[in-house]
């Protein structure tokens, strides 16, 4: 529980510190605090590019968004924990059949980001997994952050990880 204080209040400290003007938050928190609808309003709102870096991505809703998102021309590229390379039929098997590039990240133990980035203004990020358990049962947080400094930045990491992961189905 320390760890997610701490968390929301570096992000939180971090959101504030940047120009006032450009930046608001939104704050959630499950179970059933409406973390999956505001993500997916969020990807729904994209009109330029979605980056995504997920420990666990199950939630039929959010790969629902992330595929029509795409479809409608939106650049979408998802980073996912190796733990979503299963036998069964998986969030990476969803986005990768649907042609939107998927990498795995196996250089560390476990990629443990739940983080999206929307038109390069917008963090989406917590401990929420992006998972119907994180939603129905689990205690998680989710801040959507509008900041395209933050953005900036968190997308200079999706990068790095980016680098060193291999892509998906290949």
């Amino acid at each position: 529980m320390k760890t997610k204080t701490i968390l929301f209040i570096v992000l939180l400290l971090l959101a504030t510190a940047c120009k006032p003007e450009q930046t608001s938050w939104k704050a959630y928190f499950s179970p059933k605090g409406g973390c999956t609808e505001a993500v997916v309003r969020e990807i729904e709102g994209a009109k330029i590019s979605i980056l995504v870096q997920a420990y666990e991505f199950s939630s039929a809703p959010i790969a629902d968004a992330i595929f029509l998102a795409f479809k409608k021309g939106v650049k979408v590229k998802v980073i996912l924990d190796k733990s979503n390379v299963t036998e069964k039929y998986s969030a990476a098997t969803f986005l990768q059949n649907h042609q939107i590039p998927v990498w795995i990240d196996r250089k560390h133990a476990i990629n443990h980001n739940k983080v999206m980035v929307v038109d390069d203004a917008i963090v989406i990020t917590g401990s929420f997994n992006f998972t119907k358990k994180a939603e129905e049962s689990n205690a998680e947080n989710l801040l959507v952050i509008k900041s395209k400094e933050l953005a900036k930045k968190y997308t200079e990491n999706w990068e790095e990880h980016k680098e060193h992961s291999l892509h998906f189905g290949r």
